[in-house]
């Protein structure tokens, strides 16, 4: 089934490796012995003393390159900067300078901390950790859990006034490939009658509950998640586990009621559904509204759960029981009402 052509003006939303992450020391910073932290049990005003001098005799530049890469640079001693003896006047005392060095230190240590934050979210969004592991133990001996309540194509095949009717109370989203684009913050052009439509239904009670936009190790300043809900006007759980793993209380306490009277939707069985089914949601399952945008490997382990998916299918493997509904046809609009 082809999905329809992203409008080109949904925003990119990415993180991006560091630069300095692929920075590599260049070839004419030859190693020096000069270069390295060295240990002594001369008196530390000596040290700095006979420091200074050696590096104003060799008067030797710091590469360009090598000053822009943190991860380098913290494997340097802080003396052996040219700039370091110019900071000290011949009359200031050792201990200002020194206290000068642990300031720069300090410095490098925020910069490093900055950069590999950034790093973890250019990585962590494309290996989630903890859903490998999930899915081994799903494949063993939970195979029912990532089968969804509900399949549709996508969002407008959702009978949002029905499921209000059937008694549930609000409606819990992934993001990427079921709200979004991947890595956008613009809801996907198509789906914005039905987003209104949920919004008349269930009126404050929807969310976003994303392993991107929301979660701590990721978004640990809350930018993404509001940079999210200015665009969409839909609010983004702040949680600390990336699902599939995770218990449902910080979603049960936002909404003020038990899972079980909530809607998981989500495109990846593996991830959206299996958290859902595990918690008490209703589950559904969409199809992915953009193949091109992810990467590689993101599109090799959807296959897999596809195939997988079709074969416990035929197999005759059933989703898990839900409480409050057993026949979930009404919830699924026919495409000629669309």
């Amino acid at each position: 089934m082809q999905t329809p052509s992203m409008a080109a003006s949904t925003t990119p939303f990415y993180y991006p490796i560091p630069k300095s992450f692929l920075l590599s020391s260049p070839s004419r910073f030859k190693r020096n012995p000069s270069n390295l932290i060295s240990c002594s049990t001369k008196p530390i005003s000596s040290s700095l003393q006979t420091t200074n001098h050696r590096i104003q005799k060799q008067n030797l530049p710091l590469p360009p390159a090598f000053e822009d890469s943190f991860l380098l640079y913290q494997f340097s001693s802080p003396t052996e900067d040219p700039g370091f003896s110019n900071r000290i006047s011949d009359g200031e005392p050792v201990e200002l300078a020194i206290r000068g060095v642990e300031d720069d230190n300090k410095s490098l240590v925020i910069s490093s901390n900055m950069w590999w934050a950034d790093l973890k979210a250019a990585l962590g969004q494309r290996i989630n950790v903890e859903g490998i592991v999930s899915s081994v133990s799903v494949i063993v001996k939970d195979r029912h859990l990532v089968l969804p309540h509900v399949s549709v194509r996508d969002l407008r095949y959702i009978d949002w006034g029905e499921l209000k009717k059937r008694g549930f109370k609000g409606v819990v989203f992934d993001k990427d490939n079921t709200l979004t684009a991947p890595y956008s913050l613009a809801i996907w052009p198509p789906l914005r009658p039905s987003i209104e439509q949920c919004k008349a239904v269930f009126g404050h009670d929807i969310a976003v509950f994303s392993n991107s936009a929301g979660l701590t190790e990721y978004d640990h300043d809350d930018s993404k998640a509001k940079a999210l809900e200015a665009e969409t006007g839909i609010r983004v759980l702040r949680h600390k586990t990336k699902k599939p793993a995770g218990t449902a209380e910080e979603v049960e306490k936002h909404f003020g009621c038990a899972s079980s009277e909530l809607i998981m939707v989500g495109d990846r069985p593996f991830t959206d559904i299996v958290y859902g089914n595990r918690n008490g949601f209703l589950t559904v399952l969409t199809e992915p509204l953009s193949r091109a945008e992810e990467p590689f490997i993101v599109r090799q382990v959807r296959r897999l759960e596809l195939a997988l998916l079709k074969r416990w299918l035929r197999k005759g493997l059933k989703p898990v029981d839900h409480i409050l509904v057993s026949d979930v046809t009404p919830f699924v609009k026919d495409p000629s009402d669309l």
